[in-house]
Protein backbone atom coordinates (compact mmCIF):
# COMPACT_ATOMS: atom_id res chain seq x y z
CA UNK A 1 0.00 0.00 0.00
CA UNK A 2 0.78 3.55 -0.49
CA UNK A 3 1.42 5.61 2.26
CA UNK A 4 -1.88 7.16 2.42
CA UNK A 5 -3.33 3.53 1.67
CA UNK A 6 -1.81 2.65 5.17
CA UNK A 7 -3.32 5.61 7.01
CA UNK A 8 -6.76 5.12 5.51
CA UNK A 9 -6.34 1.27 6.56
CA UNK A 10 -5.02 2.11 10.43
CA UNK A 11 -7.89 4.71 10.91
CA UNK A 12 -10.50 1.48 10.69
CA UNK A 13 -8.12 -1.12 12.75
CA UNK A 14 -9.56 -0.13 16.12
CA UNK A 15 -12.94 0.41 17.80
CA UNK A 16 -11.68 3.43 19.80
CA UNK A 17 -9.50 6.02 18.34
CA UNK A 18 -7.92 6.78 21.94
CA UNK A 19 -7.66 3.88 23.89
CA UNK A 20 -4.90 4.74 26.61
CA UNK A 21 -3.09 1.83 27.81
CA UNK A 22 0.20 0.69 27.28
CA UNK A 23 -0.43 -3.23 27.25
CA UNK A 24 -1.00 -3.59 23.51
CA UNK A 25 1.78 -1.94 22.32
CA UNK A 26 3.83 -3.05 24.95
CA UNK A 27 3.50 -7.00 23.42
CA UNK A 28 4.37 -5.82 20.01
CA UNK A 29 7.26 -3.75 21.23
CA UNK A 30 8.62 -6.13 23.21
CA UNK A 31 7.95 -8.67 20.26
CA UNK A 32 10.71 -6.04 18.22
CA UNK A 33 12.95 -4.27 20.74
CA UNK A 34 11.54 -1.37 20.83
CA UNK A 35 11.68 -0.08 24.55
CA UNK A 36 15.25 0.86 23.89
CA UNK A 37 16.09 3.35 21.25
CA UNK A 38 20.11 2.93 21.13
CA UNK A 39 20.61 6.33 22.26
CA UNK A 40 19.59 8.88 25.17
CA UNK A 41 15.63 9.75 24.96
CA UNK A 42 14.24 12.98 26.39
CA UNK A 43 10.17 12.65 26.72
CA UNK A 44 8.54 16.21 26.40
CA UNK A 45 4.70 15.83 27.77
CA UNK A 46 2.38 18.78 29.03
CA UNK A 47 -1.10 20.94 28.31
CA UNK A 48 1.03 23.11 26.06
CA UNK A 49 4.00 23.93 24.93
CA UNK A 50 5.21 20.55 23.96
CA UNK A 51 5.95 21.18 20.00
CA UNK A 52 7.87 24.53 20.74
CA UNK A 53 10.33 22.33 23.27
CA UNK A 54 10.89 19.66 21.14
CA UNK A 55 11.64 22.09 18.21
CA UNK A 56 14.33 24.15 20.48
CA UNK A 57 15.94 20.66 21.54
CA UNK A 58 16.25 19.57 17.67
CA UNK A 59 17.44 23.10 16.55
CA UNK A 60 20.24 22.62 18.96
CA UNK A 61 20.98 19.31 18.48
CA UNK A 62 21.42 20.09 14.87
CA UNK A 63 23.51 23.06 15.58
CA UNK A 64 25.86 20.81 17.74
CA UNK A 65 26.33 18.53 14.55
CA UNK A 66 24.31 15.49 16.61
CA UNK A 67 22.05 13.16 14.53
CA UNK A 68 18.85 13.72 15.92
CA UNK A 69 15.28 12.20 15.89
CA UNK A 70 12.02 13.47 17.08
CA UNK A 71 8.15 12.52 17.27
CA UNK A 72 5.22 14.94 17.53
CA UNK A 73 1.60 14.82 16.61
CA UNK A 74 -0.49 15.57 15.12
CA UNK A 75 1.23 17.45 12.03
CA UNK A 76 -0.26 19.81 10.28
CA UNK A 77 -0.21 19.50 6.65
CA UNK A 78 1.49 16.08 6.15
CA UNK A 79 1.50 12.84 8.36
CA UNK A 80 5.78 12.64 7.63
CA UNK A 81 5.84 15.88 9.68
CA UNK A 82 5.34 13.63 12.79
CA UNK A 83 8.54 11.65 12.29
CA UNK A 84 11.79 13.21 11.92
CA UNK A 85 15.38 12.78 11.12
CA UNK A 86 17.51 16.13 11.57
CA UNK A 87 14.79 18.35 11.54
CA UNK A 88 13.56 16.67 8.01
CA UNK A 89 10.21 14.36 7.69
CA UNK A 90 10.84 11.02 6.69
CA UNK A 91 9.91 9.89 3.27
CA UNK A 92 7.03 7.36 2.82
CA UNK A 93 9.00 4.83 1.65
CA UNK A 94 10.92 4.81 5.07
CA UNK A 95 7.41 4.66 6.43
CA UNK A 96 5.63 2.41 4.86
CA UNK A 97 8.79 -0.28 5.09
CA UNK A 98 8.22 0.66 9.01
CA UNK A 99 4.49 0.11 9.00
CA UNK A 100 4.76 -3.01 6.83
CA UNK A 101 7.27 -4.65 10.21
CA UNK A 102 5.07 -3.27 12.69
CA UNK A 103 2.31 -4.88 11.23
CA UNK A 104 4.16 -8.18 10.21
CA UNK A 105 4.54 -7.98 14.44
CA UNK A 106 1.67 -7.26 15.23
CA UNK A 107 -0.21 -10.54 15.32
CA UNK A 108 -3.82 -10.43 16.41
CA UNK A 109 -2.90 -7.26 18.75
CA UNK A 110 -5.34 -4.40 18.37
CA UNK A 111 -3.70 -1.48 17.70
CA UNK A 112 -5.08 2.50 17.70
CA UNK A 113 -3.55 4.43 15.28
CA UNK A 114 -1.58 6.96 17.59
CA UNK A 115 -0.13 2.84 19.04
CA UNK A 116 1.00 1.88 15.75
CA UNK A 117 2.30 5.11 14.70
CA UNK A 118 4.83 5.48 17.54
CA UNK A 119 5.47 2.20 16.91
CA UNK A 120 6.71 2.97 13.75
CA UNK A 121 8.44 6.04 14.68
CA UNK A 122 10.76 3.49 17.34
CA UNK A 123 11.13 1.68 14.84
CA UNK A 124 12.59 4.28 12.47
CA UNK A 125 14.77 6.15 14.96
CA UNK A 126 16.40 2.82 16.16
CA UNK A 127 17.66 1.38 13.02
CA UNK A 128 18.83 4.95 11.75
CA UNK A 129 21.41 5.18 14.29
CA UNK A 130 20.69 8.57 16.00
CA UNK A 131 22.38 10.37 18.83
CA UNK A 132 19.34 11.66 20.55
CA UNK A 133 15.70 11.29 19.92
CA UNK A 134 13.22 13.33 21.40
CA UNK A 135 9.86 12.18 21.99
CA UNK A 136 6.43 14.14 22.14
CA UNK A 137 3.95 12.42 24.73
CA UNK A 138 0.29 12.36 22.60
CA UNK A 139 -2.07 12.63 25.19
CA UNK A 140 -1.11 12.90 29.34
CA UNK A 141 1.85 10.60 30.03
CA UNK A 142 1.42 7.79 32.32
CA UNK A 143 -0.73 5.41 29.76
CA UNK A 144 0.71 6.83 26.36
CA UNK A 145 2.47 4.76 24.18
CA UNK A 146 5.51 7.17 23.54
CA UNK A 147 5.90 6.43 27.72
CA UNK A 148 6.92 2.34 26.63
CA UNK A 149 10.49 4.02 26.43
CA UNK A 150 12.54 4.81 29.75
CA UNK A 151 13.37 8.88 29.13
CA UNK A 152 16.89 9.90 30.55
CA UNK A 153 15.39 13.09 31.02
CA UNK A 154 11.50 13.70 31.40
CA UNK A 155 9.73 17.50 30.58
CA UNK A 156 6.54 18.06 31.47
CA UNK A 157 6.16 21.78 29.89
CA UNK A 158 2.90 23.27 31.60
CA UNK A 159 -0.21 21.69 33.17
CA UNK A 160 -4.10 23.24 32.33
CA UNK A 161 -7.43 21.58 31.99
CA UNK A 162 -7.80 19.77 28.73
CA UNK A 163 -8.82 16.34 27.31
CA UNK A 164 -10.72 15.98 31.00
CA UNK A 165 -12.74 12.79 29.87
CA UNK A 166 -9.33 11.02 29.57
CA UNK A 167 -7.42 12.92 32.56
CA UNK A 168 -9.65 14.37 35.58
CA UNK A 169 -11.08 17.13 35.39
CA UNK A 170 -8.31 19.48 37.80
CA UNK A 171 -4.65 20.08 37.68
CA UNK A 172 -4.07 18.17 40.15
CA UNK A 173 -5.58 14.80 38.69
CA UNK A 174 -4.13 15.89 34.96
CA UNK A 175 -0.32 16.31 36.81
CA UNK A 176 -0.16 12.60 37.87
CA UNK A 177 -1.07 11.38 34.28
CA UNK A 178 1.93 14.03 32.94
CA UNK A 179 4.07 13.09 35.93
CA UNK A 180 3.63 9.44 34.63
CA UNK A 181 6.89 9.83 32.38
CA UNK A 182 9.39 10.84 35.19
CA UNK A 183 11.27 7.30 35.62
CA UNK A 184 13.70 6.56 38.96
CA UNK A 185 17.20 7.92 39.22
CA UNK A 186 16.56 10.10 36.00
CA UNK A 187 16.18 13.84 35.40
CA UNK A 188 12.79 15.20 35.09
CA UNK A 189 11.82 18.97 34.90
CA UNK A 190 9.20 20.88 34.77
CA UNK A 191 8.52 24.43 33.52
CA UNK A 192 5.17 24.89 35.21
CA UNK A 193 5.79 27.83 37.74
CA UNK A 194 2.80 26.99 39.55
CA UNK A 195 2.65 22.96 39.53
CA UNK A 196 0.38 21.11 41.66
CA UNK A 197 1.65 19.29 44.52
CA UNK A 198 0.33 15.79 43.19
CA UNK A 199 3.54 16.53 40.22
CA UNK A 200 5.91 17.16 43.23
CA UNK A 201 4.71 14.34 45.31
CA UNK A 202 5.02 11.88 41.86
CA UNK A 203 8.14 13.37 41.39
CA UNK A 204 9.29 12.39 45.04
CA UNK A 205 7.40 8.98 44.88
CA UNK A 206 9.02 7.45 41.77
CA UNK A 207 12.65 9.13 42.43
CA UNK A 208 12.96 11.24 39.97
CA UNK A 209 15.00 14.33 39.90
CA UNK A 210 12.94 17.01 39.62
CA UNK A 211 14.09 20.55 38.83
CA UNK A 212 11.16 23.12 38.45
CA UNK A 213 11.00 26.69 36.71
CA UNK A 214 11.22 29.46 39.25
CA UNK A 215 12.59 27.02 41.97
CA UNK A 216 15.70 25.63 40.22
CA UNK A 217 16.03 27.11 37.13
CA UNK A 218 14.34 30.31 34.94
CA UNK A 219 14.45 33.03 32.53
CA UNK A 220 14.37 36.74 32.61
CA UNK A 221 14.51 39.01 29.34
CA UNK A 222 17.14 41.24 28.67
CA UNK A 223 16.93 45.21 27.57
CA UNK A 224 18.81 45.10 24.37
CA UNK A 225 16.09 42.54 23.63
CA UNK A 226 17.89 39.12 24.41
CA UNK A 227 17.18 36.80 27.27
CA UNK A 228 19.09 35.19 29.83
CA UNK A 229 19.21 31.50 31.56
CA UNK A 230 20.33 30.59 34.68
CA UNK A 231 20.28 27.39 37.50
CA UNK A 232 22.26 27.16 40.56
CA UNK A 233 25.41 26.31 38.42
CA UNK A 234 25.56 28.46 35.54
CA UNK A 235 24.27 31.60 33.89
CA UNK A 236 23.88 31.94 29.79
CA UNK A 237 23.18 35.98 29.13
CA UNK A 238 22.92 37.31 25.68
CA UNK A 239 21.17 34.64 24.30
CA UNK A 240 19.21 35.04 21.12
CA UNK A 241 15.33 34.69 20.90
CA UNK A 242 14.03 31.92 19.04
CA UNK A 243 10.45 32.33 17.21
CA UNK A 244 9.18 30.25 20.03
CA UNK A 245 7.84 31.61 23.35
CA UNK A 246 10.99 32.06 25.59
CA UNK A 247 9.30 29.63 28.77
CA UNK A 248 9.46 26.60 26.65
CA UNK A 249 12.75 27.64 25.27
CA UNK A 250 13.87 27.76 29.12
CA UNK A 251 12.43 24.26 29.79
CA UNK A 252 13.97 22.96 26.61
CA UNK A 253 17.76 24.26 27.93
CA UNK A 254 16.52 22.50 31.13
CA UNK A 255 16.56 19.28 29.48
CA UNK A 256 19.37 19.74 27.33
CA UNK A 257 21.25 20.36 30.30
CA UNK A 258 20.66 17.31 32.49
CA UNK A 259 20.60 15.22 29.36
CA UNK A 260 23.68 12.91 28.79
CA UNK A 261 25.01 14.79 25.61
CA UNK A 262 27.29 17.24 25.87
CA UNK A 263 27.00 20.40 23.45
CA UNK A 264 28.82 23.60 23.50
CA UNK A 265 27.42 27.10 24.34
CA UNK A 266 28.21 28.01 20.89
CA UNK A 267 25.70 25.16 19.70
CA UNK A 268 23.09 26.44 22.13
CA UNK A 269 23.31 29.82 20.98
CA UNK A 270 23.09 28.91 17.36
CA UNK A 271 20.15 26.68 17.84
CA UNK A 272 18.52 29.39 19.42
CA UNK A 273 18.62 31.41 16.80
CA UNK A 274 17.33 29.10 14.24
CA UNK A 275 14.25 27.40 16.70
CA UNK A 276 10.74 27.57 14.93
CA UNK A 277 7.84 25.61 14.42
CA UNK A 278 4.85 25.39 12.17
CA UNK A 279 1.90 26.50 13.50
CA UNK A 280 3.42 28.67 16.82
CA UNK A 281 3.31 32.23 16.05
CA UNK A 282 3.78 31.72 12.62
CA UNK A 283 4.52 34.44 10.39
CA UNK A 284 2.35 33.52 7.09
CA UNK A 285 2.09 37.22 5.72
CA UNK A 286 2.36 41.17 6.44
CA UNK A 287 0.69 43.78 5.56
CA UNK A 288 -1.35 42.95 7.26
CA UNK A 289 0.73 40.44 9.92
CA UNK A 290 -0.66 37.10 9.47
CA UNK A 291 -0.19 35.03 12.32
CA UNK A 292 -1.04 31.14 12.94
CA UNK A 293 -1.31 29.52 15.67
CA UNK A 294 -2.27 25.86 16.94
CA UNK A 295 -3.63 27.43 20.29
CA UNK A 296 -6.80 25.20 20.84
CA UNK A 297 -7.04 25.42 24.83
CA UNK A 298 -7.53 27.85 27.78
CA UNK A 299 -4.56 27.50 28.79
CA UNK A 300 -2.97 27.63 24.91
CA UNK A 301 -4.82 30.80 24.11
CA UNK A 302 -4.11 33.14 27.13
CA UNK A 303 -0.51 31.89 26.33
CA UNK A 304 -1.21 32.70 23.00
CA UNK A 305 -2.67 36.29 23.84
CA UNK A 306 0.65 36.96 26.08
CA UNK A 307 2.80 36.14 23.28
CA UNK A 308 1.01 39.27 21.11
CA UNK A 309 2.84 42.17 21.07
CA UNK A 310 0.67 45.23 22.62
CA UNK A 311 -1.15 47.05 19.39
CA UNK A 312 0.61 49.35 17.68
CA UNK A 313 -1.74 53.03 17.21
CA UNK A 314 -4.22 52.63 15.01
CA UNK A 315 -4.16 48.61 14.72
CA UNK A 316 -6.81 46.48 14.59
CA UNK A 317 -6.73 42.58 15.66
CA UNK A 318 -9.00 40.41 13.37
CA UNK A 319 -9.39 36.61 14.48
CA UNK A 320 -10.08 34.02 12.32
CA UNK A 321 -11.61 31.18 14.90
CA UNK A 322 -12.32 27.49 14.39
CA UNK A 323 -12.58 25.16 16.97
CA UNK A 324 -13.32 21.39 17.91
CA UNK A 325 -16.80 20.88 19.59
CA UNK A 326 -15.18 18.93 22.20
CA UNK A 327 -12.68 21.68 23.52
CA UNK A 328 -13.97 24.15 25.75
CA UNK A 329 -14.49 26.89 23.34
CA UNK A 330 -16.28 29.26 25.87
CA UNK A 331 -12.65 28.98 28.15
CA UNK A 332 -10.97 30.35 25.07
CA UNK A 333 -13.08 33.08 24.47
CA UNK A 334 -12.61 34.42 27.92
CA UNK A 335 -8.86 33.82 27.64
CA UNK A 336 -9.12 36.21 24.31
CA UNK A 337 -11.36 38.89 25.77
CA UNK A 338 -9.80 42.18 25.33
CA UNK A 339 -7.20 41.28 22.57
CA UNK A 340 -9.78 40.98 19.14
CA UNK A 341 -12.20 43.68 17.65
CA UNK A 342 -13.71 41.58 15.18
CA UNK A 343 -13.40 37.78 15.09
CA UNK A 344 -14.64 36.01 11.77
CA UNK A 345 -15.79 32.48 12.68
CA UNK A 346 -15.30 29.21 10.80
CA UNK A 347 -17.07 25.83 10.64
CA UNK A 348 -14.34 22.93 11.04
CA UNK A 349 -15.26 20.52 8.55
CA UNK A 350 -13.96 17.52 9.95
CA UNK A 351 -15.11 15.05 12.59
CA UNK A 352 -15.62 16.49 15.83
CA UNK A 353 -15.50 19.85 14.13
CA UNK A 354 -17.86 23.31 16.22
CA UNK A 355 -20.00 24.81 13.37
CA UNK A 356 -19.68 28.34 12.90
CA UNK A 357 -23.10 29.01 15.07
CA UNK A 358 -21.76 27.30 17.84
CA UNK A 359 -18.85 29.69 17.70
CA UNK A 360 -20.21 32.52 17.51
CA UNK A 361 -22.61 32.14 20.01
CA UNK A 362 -20.04 31.51 22.61
CA UNK A 363 -18.39 34.88 21.21
CA UNK A 364 -21.75 37.01 21.11
CA UNK A 365 -22.69 35.47 25.05
CA UNK A 366 -19.11 37.76 25.57
CA UNK A 367 -19.92 40.52 23.96
CA UNK A 368 -17.56 39.92 21.17
CA UNK A 369 -18.26 41.75 17.93
CA UNK A 370 -18.48 38.52 15.54
CA UNK A 371 -18.12 40.18 12.00
CA UNK A 372 -18.52 36.90 9.87
CA UNK A 373 -19.96 33.30 10.01
CA UNK A 374 -18.03 30.91 7.13
CA UNK A 375 -18.23 27.46 5.99
CA UNK A 376 -14.51 27.26 5.56
CA UNK A 377 -11.37 28.99 7.12
CA UNK A 378 -10.15 29.92 3.71
CA UNK A 379 -13.86 32.29 3.34
CA UNK A 380 -13.16 33.42 6.59
CA UNK A 381 -9.44 34.47 5.89
CA UNK A 382 -10.00 36.08 3.03
CA UNK A 383 -13.36 37.75 4.76
CA UNK A 384 -10.89 39.05 7.52
CA UNK A 385 -7.94 40.13 4.94
CA UNK A 386 -10.37 42.06 2.94
CA UNK A 387 -11.72 44.27 5.91
CA UNK A 388 -7.77 44.88 7.10
CA UNK A 389 -5.76 47.75 6.70
CA UNK A 390 -1.69 46.88 6.20
CA UNK A 391 -1.57 47.94 9.84
CA UNK A 392 -3.12 45.55 10.96
CA UNK A 393 -2.99 42.04 11.82
CA UNK A 394 -5.20 38.70 11.62
CA UNK A 395 -4.43 35.90 14.08
CA UNK A 396 -6.19 32.42 12.77
CA UNK A 397 -5.95 29.91 16.00
CA UNK A 398 -7.93 27.52 17.43
CA UNK A 399 -7.04 23.86 16.33
CA UNK A 400 -4.63 22.25 14.13
CA UNK A 401 -7.39 21.91 11.47
CA UNK A 402 -7.63 25.72 11.27
CA UNK A 403 -4.20 25.93 10.77
CA UNK A 404 -4.02 23.52 8.20
CA UNK A 405 -6.50 24.80 6.48
CA UNK A 406 -5.20 28.44 6.40
CA UNK A 407 -1.67 27.31 4.98
CA UNK A 408 -3.41 25.48 2.43
CA UNK A 409 -5.43 28.85 1.25
CA UNK A 410 -2.44 31.12 1.71
CA UNK A 411 -0.35 28.46 -0.61
CA UNK A 412 -2.80 27.67 -2.94
CA UNK A 413 -2.86 31.57 -3.30
CA UNK A 414 0.87 31.53 -3.85
CA UNK A 415 0.72 28.85 -6.32
CA UNK A 416 -1.72 30.52 -8.65
CA UNK A 417 -0.30 34.17 -8.22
Amino acid sequence: MTLDGWLSWLEQQHPKAIDLGLERAGQVADHLGLRTLGCPVITVGGTNGKGSTVATLVSIYRAAGLRVGSYTSPHILHFNERICLNGTPVDDATLVAAFERIRAAQGNVSLTYFEFTTLAAFLVFRDAGLDVVVLEVGLGGRLDAVNLVDADVAVVTSIGIDHTEYLGDTRELIAIEKAGIFRSGRAAVCGDVDPPVTLLEMAEKVGARLSCRGRDFDFRPEADGGWAWHDAHRVMTGLPRPRLALANAASALAALLAAPVPVPEQAVREGLLNAGLAGRMQVAGTQPLILLDVAHNPHGARFFMEQLPPDEAGQRTFAVFGMLADKDVEGVVQACLGRVDAWFVSSLRVPRGALKDRLASALQMQGCHVAGQHDSVAEALAAARQMARPVDRIIVFGSFYTVAAAQQALFSEYVTS
